[in-house]
């Protein structure tokens, strides 16, 4: 089935469901492949499960900004990321998951490694994910907290 979604070509997000443990798995090699940004920007996955996203952003010099703190952007990045990967793991099996509203709060620069964990406050129509980033310290340096929808792919051809 070929669906579109506002002219960009949907694949269908496989997500499997483990009957013994009653829960929805998806593996990081799923989410590259779904959402290439994600290891565009170098997310690497630690934990994903529906209760919670776990994942790490190395700092790196292309990704600072002045002071050598990794740029604003880069954390929404890996926050949006996160949050996107817990929504989808939280919705209906085959729906692909999009950003309605995103709130970030920086707290503090992170000068090192970073981990984002992301868990679902609200699952519905539209599920809240708050996202926590820490740095290698685990001092907290940036909070997210993002309204998440899921769509449906509809069957179509391109227009």
């Amino acid at each position: 089935m070929t669906a579109w979604v506002n002219d960009v070509k949907l694949t269908p997000l496989t997500i499997s469901f483990d009957r013994s443990s009653r829960v929805l798995t998806l593996d990081a090699e799923e989410v590259y492949a779904l959402a290439p940004y994600a290891k565009t920007l170098g997310v690497v996955f630690d934990e994903i499960s529906a209760v919670s996203v776990r994942a790490t952003l190395a700092h790196d010099h292309s990704l600072s900004t002045v002071g050598g703190g990794l740029h604003g952007g880069a954390l929404m990045g890996l926050a949006d990321v996160c949050a996107a990967v817990c929504a989808a793991l939280n919705g209906p099996t085959g729906a692909a998951p999009a950003t309605v509203e995103s709130s970030t709060y920086f707290l503090r620069p992170a000068h090192t490694d970073v981990v984002a964990t992301a868990v679902p406050l609200r699952v519905g129509r539209n599920t809240v994910v708050e996202v926590d980033v820490h740095d290698a310290g685990g001092e907290l340096c940036a909070r997210v907290t993002q309204v998440v929808t899921t769509v449906r792919p509809r069957a179509g051809s391109q227009p």
